[in-house]
């Protein structure tokens, strides 16, 4: 083999490619950064409209439908579904595998723009939402304890930012939290004697709350900017807004509105309970605490570990300085499975490698074990280095295909070195044994590769959401299988050619499991025909077991699931505060088996899941 002899010629030169090897994929495997999802165009796009106050029949028929509408033309559209609730109107289109997620968006923004003009004035301006599943959070954190709605908001506002600053997270949301407003209670009959209507102030409100550019200033020398501040900073600032002059007279807002700087009304409550296994028996044993939330997002092909560390440590900072009683808990974390699959990914590389060299010490003696057990740690790290150029991440299917790879790059050294070995046990010269054994075993080799590569290939034309998710695993498979098949053709040659030795026993007599193998290999040659019946009535027998038992087709394997989830639906009209006593009927029920939880989240006035 002509790739196998010039390894073999300049040994030196392979030998600094291997340790360049070595440096740089131990180099792309610490940089790679680690995600729990590849980043897929996901062909759906939302259009939300607000329009606060409204029945959602009302939404529906003044909103959704007139947008749906306009919709309706659109090109590579798979499917247009709506959901109208009280001031709140939610469109989703689903485009073809084939659109691109720009060209979707410009044209849901072309149709959403001829729409507007049929839409009720007092309704917001339609937004344009795409759906990314690196915008989902990476870590949720909730804030709780005896503290005031009004301090935990403060303490979410002042983590907010800490995190935000963090390099890599991208944004920061609290949600669940009271949201301050300065509120108008209009009296009717003032704004009558006055003669004065509701659409006046409505309209001069916003109209004061602006500041006002007056353009420009030349003087000798030097050009101003002139700017009139006019936007309200205090709230006592709103009190003294004139309205109008009667008989000379001005009128002020507080004269025919109070004015009062309070929160919105709530229309959601979030509360977190952790068990106390130490709780009394008169007592609690699931304490249930408001909360606020803060979700983070990282920026797309961040390390989600490190942005996952530096979120933590800022975390127990302020856990720290908090005030007594105040909790931080987690109870979102998709870093941990990212390190579990690092972790199994590294552990399998170990035990890979250790089991290849006790296998192989059995047969071949210590020096053929290394070199075969340098070909996983070699082919992972090349494929390291064709990932990262690639600019993929080590997200959750690129480790899983890699830890898959594992068992598979073995092989072909093993052919390959074992070959070498025998050659040299019947010539004695290392550097002929390497070139003659690399030789006559390269095409089968090369062959039983590329068949295998070629199972996997398919795979990465597999349409849809689901296909740009698993295209990941057929990628890096094929990487690894042909990585592994340069290691075997390149570089384990060349160390076989310097460090191959005899093995234990003598070959003229083999141990007690070759003579078994070779008794019934005798066998199975003087019966073919036996043998080729037996081998199609065993694979005839097995597909119609598999088919007896009946347990269908799915992607994924059915798992334990780490949660439960308990959705309450309530007749359209039932107020936040109902629904809220309704749910806190079910935490009630759920006290008798604290014990078996780690936490209970309890969200009213959003959807579960």
């Amino acid at each position: 083999m002509i790739i196998s002899n010039a390894a073999i010629r300049n040994r030196t030169t392979v030998g600094v490619l291997t340790v360049l090897i070595a440096a740089f994929g131990l180099y792309s495997y610490i940089t790679l950064p680690r995600e729990a999802s590849p980043d897929i165009p996901v062909p759906y796009v939302l259009v939300t409209t607000a329009y606060e106050g409204v029945a959602p029949q009302d939404i529906e028929s003044s909103v959704t439908i007139k947008i749906e509408k306009e919709l309706a033309g659109l090109k590579g559209v798979k499917e247009i579904s709506s959901s109208s609730a009280e001031g709140l109107s939610v469109i989703t289109i689903e485009f073809l595998p084939n659109i691109k997620v720009d060209d979707a968006m410009q044209y849901v923004r072309d149709k959403v723009d001829r729409a507007k003009g049929e839409l009720p004035r007092d309704a917001e301006e339609p937004t344009l939402t795409e759906i990314n599943f690196a915008d989902f959070p990476i870590l949720i954190v909730n804030i709780s304890g005896d503290a005031s709605p009004v301090r935990l908001k403060l303490i979410a506002d002042n983590l907010e930012d800490a995190i935000e600053a963090i390099p890599g997270v991208l944004k920061c949301e609290v949600l669940g939290a009271l949201e301050r407003e300065i509120r108008l209670e209009i009296d009717q009959d003032r704004l009558v004697a006055y003669g004065l209507t509701i659409p006046e102030i409505l309209s001069l409100v916003p109209a004061e709350n602006v500041n006002i550019s007056a353009g420009g200033l030349d003087t000798p020398g030097t050009k101003f900017n002139v700017r009139v501040p006019a936007e309200f900073v205090e709230p006592e600032e709103v009190d003294k807004l004139v309205l109008a002059v009667r008989n000379g007279r001005p009128i002020y807002l507080t004269d025919v509105a109070q004015v009062s700087d309070t929160y919105k009304d709530r229309d959601s409550y979030s509360r977190l309970g952790t068990p106390d296994p130490h709780a009394p028996a008169d007592g609690d044993p699931l304490p249930m605490a408001d909360t606020v939330t803060l979700t983070v997002q990282k920026r797309v092909g961040e390390n989600i570990i490190h942005i996952a560390d530096a979120v933590k440590m800022v975390v127990a900072e302020f856990q720290r300085r908090a005030p007594a009683g105040v909790r931080f808990d987690i109870t979102l974390d998709q870093s941990k499975d990212i390190r579990s699959m690092v972790a199994d990914l590294e552990n399998n590389l170990a035990t890979g490698m250790i089991l290849v060299v006790i296998i192989l010490l059995l047969s071949m003696g210590w020096r053929s074990a290394v070199i075969v057990a340098l070909e996983i740690p070699m082919s992972m790290l090349l494929s390291f280095i064709i990932l990262q150029a690639l600019g993929y991440t080590l997200n959750m299917i690129v480790l899983f295909s890699l830890i898959m790879a594992v068992g598979m790059v073995v092989d072909n050294a093993i052919v390959v070195v074992e070959n070498i070995h025998r050659h040299y046990e019947l010539s004695g010269k290392k550097i002929a044994a390497a070139m003659s054994g690399a030789a006559e075993v390269a095409w089968p080799v090369i062959t039983s590769t590329f068949t295998t590569v070629a199972a996997f290939a398919p795979m990465v034309f597999w349409p849809g959401i689901m296909g740009g998710f698993m295209k990941y695993l057929p990628i890096t498979l094929i990487i690894t299988l042909l990585a592994s098949l340069f290691v075997a053709l390149v570089i384990n040659p060349m160390f076989s050619s310097i460090l191959v030795s005899r093995g234990r026993g003598d070959p003229a007599r083999p141990n007690r499991f070759l003579r078994g193998y070779r008794r019934l290999l005798q066998a199975a040659l003087e019966h073919r025909f036996t043998t080729v019946t037996l081998t199609v009535l065993l694979l005839i027998g097995l597909a119609i077991f598999y088919g007896k038992q009946g347990h269908g087709v799915e992607l994924f394997p059915d798992s334990d699931p780490r949660r439960a989830v308990v959705d309450l639906r309530f007749p359209q009209g039932t107020n936040i505060r109902e629904s809220d006593r309704l749910a806190r009927i079910i935490e009630e029920r759920l006290r008798p088996f604290a014990p078996h939880f780690e936490r209970v989240i309890t969200s009213v006035g959003s959807g579960g899941g």
